[in-house]
């Protein structure tokens, strides 16, 4: 719980400080794991991979691999001293396979060499001999051949069946949304170390570094103790290193232990697509009923999913979209059904938004589908189900969201966006052009924020003080690009009264915070933060006590202000204090700790409490389609989000367009394409499509919604790292509105995600064959 404390006159937080590694990002001097200076004799390892989809390995012929020069090993499985079974839920993984492949793009086995060109080149030289199997690539085959990861979950509220058979109205419909793959700028990469000793140091790109210590100790069969996980900072992860990045971090220790030298593995881009998972792809089948008044009477969903070939994040996922599968709005009576299939290709996992978005967009597509055929504005038949207060601000999960302002930040966002005047202007457009369609969509979102599992929700730091005055904090979270470390030297700087240039970000260290949980769940600030803030109180509060009895007074009346502390009429620089503290044999080091009250839940009953509290937004998007070519724009984006009291605007800023912009491109042209045979053809940038800076509108229209968090969180902040991402669907429901102004007849478009150009012009002549129905 944040105190209210005499720290300073004017407060840090809220301030935008610059990202504490701004100046080192744009001179080129920002290290990441393959800058790391490598030691005198490391080696470099390369991933020979899988061939086929499905099958087992019948022979391997690693002769020409050893015959290259420079080649100092291959490792296979049976080289692995310690575990080969791993999972981050269920252990249905094996780090290497010693007879059966699970999909295009397996590792198989490490090449160590001198170079990196060299063991790159040696492992396509490997020779390996398959009993290929046909794969199965589709959700729904596999569900029907019960070829699942984890079982079917069914949650359920009310009486969703006697509700429909008396609505007035009922519409159904099917959704199919495509994947996602997280590019992120830095590549998969780690660097092994050994020391003495039976001794192991990790430099790892992972948003989870104590999984990585405890992955790589399991694989060599030691004490986690014995293994120590670094991460300075990562260029970008999104969910793709939350889980995944042990493959590298554990064969690159594997390579360093076998040799006895420091080995490093980066992934190029290409194998970093074959190789790691991507966003889940689900196939949806909806149903939602009203009375003749409009209201929400009853919704049912089904939800196939596709997982890849190991559980990973999957049930997790899954649930996290069941969770969010009403999106903002009150259903009394409701049903949802979830499919994990196991499928042959690439495991899917943890990314931005986890799951919640892919559920709320089969409610919204269901709700643009009902006001079609109640013939009105789908904006209002979302403000008239919105969730208020109250019975009517009740979840299907059994939970009443108490500090809920969407009411007021939808009425804010429908006058400053001008939507019902830009709505009567579409309209007359679409009536008399046949070529060019504009479609406009103003969406709400709502996101619980917090790990369902509700033992993740806790973090640790730890906060020294030196005798100079400087300060080193250490947290568990990690920098992905974020600002996570900035915040937390605000909240550090803001709790000792001192200025930016005295707080010092330390690299995430296994060593130092031990047993920590993902940077994930948006949660980064809200567990960190306070972990962080309670290092820091303790620190002030010893040197308080010191101040008073040098200066008289009370500790409680003590104040750190302008790199100062004063206590009765005296004041004192603060770095002389901190040298009088090591004089009176006063330690300066702190740990803080933090554990997130209120959350629980009933797995099985679908019941309870999964999240700490909730985040609201809200955008309106409008585009132009060309009915010709398929070919989309993104005229104006308005956008309006709640981030509680901003602890530092310029990030939340970032964070919350780029999450937009990232959800974006997975709504329209980020396509992820399989062959048959289970190879991924979209596996670089040539074949797959990121938005670029010309793909964000020039009009774009961000605003804070003015709030504060009314839970106990750092200084009444919000997340913001996943929240906004959902309101990027406004953007493929615009499209959708465009494509329905096409059909004549107000058909509801079969549209899939990502809506390119192709999936645009398939869905226009779905509709122009029903017309002649």
């Amino acid at each position: 719980m944040t105190q209210e404390i005499k720290t300073t006159r004017h407060s840090e937080i809220g301030k935008e400080w610059a990202h504490e590694s701004a100046h080192l990002h744009v001179t080129g001097h920002a290290e990441y794991v393959d800058d790391i200076p490598e030691l005198e004799g490391s080696l470099h390892a390369a991933l020979g991979l899988s061939t086929v989809a499905r099958g087992h390995i019948k022979s391997t012929d690693f002769t020409d691999v050893l015959a290259l020069d420079g080649v100092e090993a291959v490792l296979t499985a049976k080289d692995i001293p310690g575990e080969n079974r791993f999972g981050i839920i269920i252990d249905d993984e094996r780090l290497l396979p010693d007879s059966r492949v699970a999909y295009w793009g397996q590792p198989l086995f490490v090449v160590v060499a001198q170079t990196y060109d060299i063991a790159r080149r040696a492992a396509r030289l490997a020779r390996i001999e398959y009993e290929a199997e046909t794969p199965l690539l589709a959700a729904e085959e596999a569900i029907s051949r019960s070829e699942t990861v984890v079982p079917a979950r069914t949650a359920r509220d009310g009486e969703p069946e006697p509700a429909i058979r008396a609505s007035h109205h009922v519409i159904s419909g099917h959704l199919k949304i495509g994947g996602q793959e997280h590019f992120y700028l830095e590549g998969q990469a780690a660097y092994a170390i050994p020391g003495e000793d039976r001794r192991m140091t990790i430099f790892t790109s992972s948003q989870h570094p104590s999984e990585m210590q405890a992955f790589v100790a399991r694989i060599l069969g030691w004490p986690s103790g014995r293994v120590t996980a670094l991460c300075r900072r990562m260029g970008g992860a999104f969910g793709g290193k939350e889980s995944q990045s042990y493959y590298f971090a554990c064969l690159a220790a594997l390579g360093a232990f076998k040799l006895n030298r420091p080995v490093k593995l980066r992934l190029d881009r290409d194998d970093d697509f074959m190789i790691t998972g991507k966003r889940h792809a689900f196939d949806i089948d909806y149903m939602l009923a009203a009375n003749k008044a409009g209201q929400l009477t009853a919704a049912v969903f089904e939800h196939r999913v596709s997982a890849g070939h190991s559980a990973d994040y999957s049930g997790a996922v899954s649930d996290r979209a069941m969770f969010d599968a009403t999106n903002a709005y009150f259903v009394p009576n409701f049903t949802c059904t979830s499919h994990r299939a196991r499928t042959n290709i690439q495991s899917a996992t943890a990314f931005r938004g986890f799951g919640g978005p892919q559920g709320m967009l089969g409610m919204e597509v269901a709700m643009e589908t009902l006001a079609l055929r109640r013939g009105e504005d789908s904006l209002d038949l979302r403000k008239r189900n919105l969730l208020t207060h109250g019975t009517n601000a009740r979840l299907h999960y059994d939970h009443v969201i108490e500090d809920n302002v969407l009411p007021d930040l939808i009425e804010t966002l429908e006058s400053t966006s001008d939507y019902r005047r830009r709505r009567t202007e579409i309209n007359a457009h679409n009536a008399t052009n046949s070529i060019i369609k504009k479609g406009i969509c103003l969406l709400p979102a709502v996101f619980g924020v917090g790990f369902g599992a509700t033992f993740l929700n806790q973090a640790g730091a730890l906060v020294n003080i030196y005798a100079d005055g400087s300060i080193l904090v250490n947290h568990g979270g990690t920098e992905m690009g974020q600002g996570l470390n900035t915040k937390m030297l605000q909240i550090a700087s803001n709790v000792l009264g001192v200025s930016p240039e005295k707080v010092i970000a330390s690299t995430t260290d296994t060593s130092k915070v031990p047993n920590t949980v993902s940077t994930a769940a948006s949660s980064g600030t809200d567990l960190n933060g306070m972990a962080v803030y309670n290092a820091a109180v303790c620190l002030r509060e010893r040197l308080a006590t010191l101040a008073t009895q040098l200066f008289g007074g009370k500790p409680e009346d003590v104040i750190f202000a302008d790199d100062k502390v004063h206590s009765g009429s005296e004041s004192i620089d603060f770095p002389a204090l901190c040298e009088a503290a090591f004089f009176h044999q006063i330690s300066l080091s702190a740990t803080g700790y933090y554990r997130v009250p209120k959350v629980g839940y009933d797995f099985e009953t679908f019941k309870g409490r999964p999240f700490h509290y909730y985040v609201y937004g809200a955008a309106c998007s409008e585009v132009a389609l060309d009915t010709l070519t398929g070919e989309t724009r993104v005229l104006r984006v308005d956008m309006l989000q709640d981030v509680g009291k901003s602890i530092n605007p310029a990030l939340d800023r970032g964070q919350a367009i780029g999450a937009f912009v990232q959800g974006m491109g997975w709504m329209t042209t980020e396509e992820l394409v399989w062959r048959d045979d289970g190879f991924l053809a979209t596996h670089a940038p040539q074949t797959y499509k990121i938005p670029t800076g010309g793909d964000v509108p020039e009009d774009f229209r961000f605003a804070f919604f003015d709030n504060e968090n009314r839970e106990e969180t750092i200084y009444k902040s919000k997340a913001v790292g996943e929240p906004p991402l959902k309101l990027s669907l406004s953007v493929f429901l615009a499209i959708w509105d465009a494509v329905a102004s096409s059909t004549g007849r107000n058909l509801p478009p079969q549209l899939s995600v990502p809506a390119t150009p192709e999936a645009i012009l398939n869905a226009l002549e779905i509709a122009e064959r029903n017309r002649g129905v």
